[in-house]
């Protein structure tokens, strides 16, 4: 059950006329339309493919942009690739090469850098990127920072300012043969649609870098659960190993060896992919203050503003030597280029996202329709991927917080429900199974979403309606009711064969007296046999009906061992839904009291709650 041409029309010409077109519309006289079609081959006009690289990656406001590039985008035909793909994992130790890995990435990128990341925190860790930002642009290298204006709030946001002043010391950067041109490197930052655009409850959820995207030889991709802060990368702010942080999970991609210059790598269809996030008509591109202003949301007022940046970029530049100086870190730095050049599998690979949620109307009573309006989707893909699967397949998914649609129309009506569809999948596909691993009211940080899972996903899944009816009733009449959950009834239908559900988490656990860190899951990644995808989305109502996500599609069935044994850690350390395990678990965080214990007992009602209002098409 892999990727196939025969699965769609796969076109590298209409990607060129439809996806890069839509990055075409310059705003300097005689720029023209730049299609990547339209380039200089990169190694034999230097000068010329420079100077066109660098007007391409120019920030273009939304009245100077001729096409509509994120429709665009949706209508293109994005082609399997042939690339290098490898795994940043849920452990500890891989949160910590996945830091190391970034930083060296932006230490030795040559020409440039696209920087986009849902939460970007500006603690040591994320003034610790900037600082190394900044240097890439002090050294030549052309760099681009796109943040999401609510998930990385901040008020004025002097640092991403400051970072845009690491220009006034720009190097040249280089052409393709490692050359100065004459174009100085640039840090342009843009806001993802700024709190005075257009609809503010549309985000880019993306977690993106992509360094020398356009190089063949050097061009690196990383996507997947990670943002920009300390609860991602396994290090305490003093240094010391964080054995709570998040279980979380990123691919790496790079172009394969020998890549057909005729074809196009999996770096230019990435830094593409970027370019129409950075170029969002409700984008706010952010500029260094330049002098004493007038205090308004985004820019307020500064006396010396030069002497704030300064002071921003010390504290960046000292972010930087501290993390670099953590215990391990330079080790993990120079491991990098090894496992850049031998530690990945070669595979095909293809990128999917959910630009349409940026613009779609009607995102509930027209989900269907709105859906099928973008061949790229994710869950448009897995769909097709999963129809082909073999009697026998098993497949997991991993997802913080994973919910089934239930589609209504405008009347009421069920026009989709995805529970029904998985049933009938089972069914079909003889001894299948489906195996879902998730947080528990433990692991997670989202008590809404996770009282959605626990009374919503996993009880449509394993239960009958009616008892269905008495889980859902009360804390007494459900959890605490020998009478249900003793039953023959209850432990069959938990125990289903074909249906796993996990949730991490145990009562060993640290928080509740035990010796055991569990940390957070929050690592979104599908996988059976010989395929997986990974990714940005949590496959909740939000990312599958408003924020934009993406992720990659492959097909390597090496690369999907990889997945699953990462798979198999998570499960580990996991319990299995509706099993007497986990119902002590639950009576243990119960009992702990405090906020966790609290919304534990009253799960129920916060979860008719959030059905009851409607509330629950925002998680």
């Amino acid at each position: 059950m892999g990727l196939s041409r025969d699965l769609l029309s796969w076109s590298v010409l209409a990607l060129l006329s439809l996806l890069l077109a839509a990055c075409a519309t310059m705003d300097s006289p005689g720029d023209g339309t730049l299609a990547l079609s339209e380039a200089p081959p990169s190694g034999s006009i230097p000068q010329a493919y420079a100077d066109w690289l660098y007007r391409w990656r120019t920030w273009r406001p939304l009245e100077s942009q001729a096409e509509d590039a994120q429709q665009l985008a949706i209508e293109a035909d994005i082609p399997i690739q042939e690339a290098r793909a490898g795994l940043l994992g849920p452990t500890v130790d891989e949160a910590q090469r996945s830091l190391a890995m970034k930083l060296w990435l932006i230490e030795n990128a040559r020409q440039t850098i696209d920087v986009n990341y849902y939460i970007f925190k500006r603690d040591r860790i994320g003034m610790a990127f900037i600082g190394a930002l900044c240097d890439a642009v002090k050294r030549g290298v052309d760099v681009r920072v796109t943040v999401d204006s609510i998930g990385s709030i901040g008020f004025g946001h002097p640092d991403l300012r400051a970072l845009a002043t690491c220009a006034d010391e720009a190097g040249l950067v280089a052409d393709a043969r490692g050359r100065p041109t004459k174009n100085p490197a640039r840090a342009q930052v843009v806001l993802f649609n700024a709190l005075t655009r257009f609809n503010l409850n549309r985000r880019s959820h993306d977690k993106l870098l992509v360094v020398d995207g356009m190089d063949p030889e050097r061009a690196v991709v990383v996507t997947g659960g990670r943002n920009v802060s300390f609860d991602y990368y396994g290090f305490n702010k003093d240094g010391t190993t964080d054995p709570t942080t998040f279980r979380d999970m990123e691919i790496v991609l790079r172009p394969a060896r020998n890549q057909a210059s005729e074809s196009h790598h999996v770096g230019e269809v990435a830094s593409v992919y970027y370019t129409v996030l950075f170029d969002y008509r409700g984008n706010r591109y952010l500029e260094p203050i330049r002098g004493q202003v007038t205090d308004d949301e985004y820019s307020p007022a500064v006396s010396e503003p030069a002497e704030v940046y300064k002071a921003r970029l010390r504290l960046a530049r000292e972010s930087l030597r501290d993390v670099l100086a953590f215990p391990g870190m330079q080790e993990l730095m120079r491991d990098v280029p090894g496992w850049l050049d031998t530690g990945l599998r070669d595979s095909r690979v293809l990128l999917a996202h959910e630009l349409d949620n940026l613009t779609n109307v009607n995102v509930v009573d027209e989900a269907n329709t709105n859906k099928s309006r973008n061949p790229n989707s994710i869950l448009n893909l897995l769909d097709e991927i999963a129809g082909r699967a073999q009697p026998g397949e098993v497949v997991t998914i991993v997802s913080p917080y994973l919910f089934l649609a239930r589609l209504t129309d405008s009347d009421g009506r069920v026009v989709y429900d995805e529970v029904d569809n998985i049933l009938q999948w089972l069914d079909e596909h003889g001894n299948s199974r489906l195996e879902i691993i998730t947080n528990s009211v433990l692991t997670s940080d989202n008590f809404f979403a996770q009282s959605v899972i626990d009374m919503d996903t996993a009880p449509r899944l394993l239960l009958t309606p009616e008892l269905q009816q008495v889980w859902l009733s009360g804390w007494k009449s459900g959890d605490l009711n020998l009478e249900l959950v003793d039953s023959a009834e209850w432990h069959q239908l938990t125990a289903n064969p074909q249906i796993r559900i996990y949730e991490t988490g145990g009562s060993d656990s640290l928080a509740l007296g035990g010796p055991v860190h569990y940390g957070k899951m929050h690592a979104k990644f599908l996988a059976g046999k010989n395929f997986g995808w990974v990714g940005t989305s949590n496959f909740d109502y939000r990312s599958r009906l408003l924020n934009n996500e993406m992720g990659f599609f492959f097909d390597d069935e090496r690369l999907c061992r990889d997945l699953l044994e990462d798979a198999e850690v998570l499960k580990r350390q996991a319990l299995r839904w509706g099993s007497p395990e986990w119902l002590a678990l639950r009576r243990d965080v119960s009992d702990a009291g405090g906020i966790k214990g609290f919304t534990t007992r009253t799960q129920r009602l916060i979860y008719k709650t959030l059905i009851g209002l409607g509330l629950v098409w925002q998680f």
